[in-house]
This record gives structure tokens, sequence and C-alpha cells, in this order.
């Protein structure tokens, strides 16, 4: 059976997020997350879980929503025009964790799946999504193990998955007007549906589920290197450049506020302190000088 079935994307969905968040407080060990329903006026809603000021995660949001309606902006039929006309769903996981410890990297998970449908013709649908990393200051065996993790979770869906998707997610995740990549990468893919939907399915599922596996051992193991102001102020700065991307480039951002989705969830994944500073330069041979020569460049990591 390869039939397109929604609702149990949606109940995967749910599930992971619930499975994130328990994962995420546990090893937080704070008051864990706030919890708020909400509810779109032209069709949907969602479930966001927001931490602030925990133990070791400044802020982390993971949210869920699920958006209908009868017709598309403009923007987002432009360049799929089969689209206009029909009706959408899109529902997702998006996940953004900004820790208070420099050494312990800030990372982003989202998958999703979308679907546009008309009478009388079939639907269009695809999945998307992905997982990347952005430390501040680099270290190979955790760069290693969460590309690693990246490859095992694409494996059983051709030798070729891994490479592909991750070469995507390094040309995505990229400051254009910075000339630099955001952080060390991951995988990201979109639009997916050649395999039908029941591989499309799993393979979203897989990407989900090897979230945890490659995120927390990295947390377990700098969550208590010991830093100073000059490490907090270099990952303010560097937050700068994650601010920067997701206003002007990150496809959901813009979805989300185009389709008339809730603000407050759709920019959950800012980070609560961020600066910025004019024409910074790292001193030559520092640490921080270390992360662009060494990590924020295009790498083979396995």
């Amino acid at each position: 059976m390869n039939e397109v079935n929604s609702n149990s994307v949606k109940a995967y969905l749910l599930d992971l997020q619930d499975r994130i968040c328990q994962s995420l407080a546990q090893e937080d060990g704070g008051e864990g997350f706030l919890e708020e329903s909400w509810q779109r006026q032209e069709g949907g809603g969602g479930r966001s879980r927001v931490m602030e000021g925990g133990n070791i995660f400044e802020k982390a949001g993971i949210n869920f929503s699920h958006v209908y309606g009868p017709g598309l902006p403009a923007s987002a039929t432009a360049h799929r025009p089969e689209l206009a006309g029909r009706s959408f769903q899109a529902m997702g996981v998006s996940l953004v964790i900004h820790p208070y410890n420099p050494y312990v990297p800030t990372s982003h998970a989202n998958i999703r799946f979308f679907m546009a449908e008309k009478a009388g013709a079939e639907p269009v649908w695809w999945f998307g999504g992905g997982f990347d990393l952005t430390p501040y200051y680099g270290f190979d065996e955790d760069v290693v193990h969460w590309h690693q993790t990246a490859q095992q979770a694409c494996q059983p869906f051709g030798d070729d998955v891994y490479a592909r998707y991750k070469k995507w997610c390094d040309e995505y995740f990229y400051l254009k007007h910075r000339d630099e990549p955001r952080g060390v990468g991951g995988l990201f893919f979109d639009d997916l549906n050649e395999w039908g939907f029941e591989k499309s399915f799993a393979f979203m599922q897989s990407i989900g589920d090897h979230y945890i596996p490659a995120y927390l051992p990295i947390v377990t193991r700098r969550k208590n290197h010991t830093y100073g102001e000059r490490e907090r102020e270099f990952q303010l700065y560097r937050r700068g450049r994650y601010v920067e991307f997701n206003l002007v480039y990150d496809r959901g951002t813009l979805f989300g506020l185009q389709t008339g989705g809730r603000t407050e969830s759709i920019l959950m994944s800012l980070p609560p302190l961020v600066s910025w500073r004019y024409h910074w330069q790292p001193a030559p041979g520092s640490a921080e000088a270390e992360l662009y020569e060494k990590y924020l460049i295009s790498r083979e990591w396995l």
C-alpha cells in the first residue's frame, strides 16, 4: 500500500515532539518545557514547547504545527505553478536548541510534510527536513559523531543518500552575504516524493529518530566545560549569524510568516541574547580563529 496517509504522519510528529522534549528535559534537569497550544484563524494550529533559563539550555524550542487552508500565497506558488488553486496542508516538527555553554553547539532539526489537493486531480505532496549543527568552538570528535549519525540515518535508503543530502545541507545553510557557512552542516532534503509515500515517510522518520542520538552525546560531553566572558561574548557574536540566516533565508520561517502562522512559534528559534560587533575579526592563532579556519569550511567529515 502506497496511499498518502497524512494522519499517520501527524501521529508520528506528535510522538516525536514528546520524545525529544522528554530527552532534553531529562538532560537539563530543570523545570522542563512550557507548553502552549494555539489555533490558526485560517485553519489548523499547533503545540509549542519552550524551555528558557534551564540548567543547560538557555533556550530550547520544539514546535509542532499543522496548518491548512484553501489556497497558498503567491510567493509559495511562484516556482510551483501547479499548486495554484489547490487547498493545502503543511505539518512538521521544528526545533532549535541554544545552550548556555559556548562549548556546546547550537543545533537545529526540522521534518515536515506538505500536501496540496484539488478535486479531480492527484494530490501533490512531499517530505522535507534535516538537521544541522552550529558549534562556537570546534571539536573533531563531536562533528564526526554528528555526521556518522546522519550517515546511519540515511544508510538504509541508499549508499549515495547521505552524500547527496550532506551536500545540500552545506549549500542551503550558507550565508551568501557573509560568504560563510552557518555551521558544520548535517542533512537537508526537500521535495522528496520520488520514492513513493511509504519509503519517503520512513526516511523522514529515520531523520527524526536520529536527532537525539546525534546531539545528546555532544551535550553530555561538553556541558561542564569551563568557559569565561571571552567565550560567552564570542558565542553571542556568532549567534548573530543564526539570526541573520533565519530571518533572511530560512524557508520555514518565510513560509510560516507568509501563510499567517503564529509569529511567536515561528520566531521561537531566535536566541534570547545575541550581539553584533562592527567588523570584528578573531585574533590570529586563537580558538575563535580556528572555528573559521577549520570548521566553517566545506569539508568531508567521514
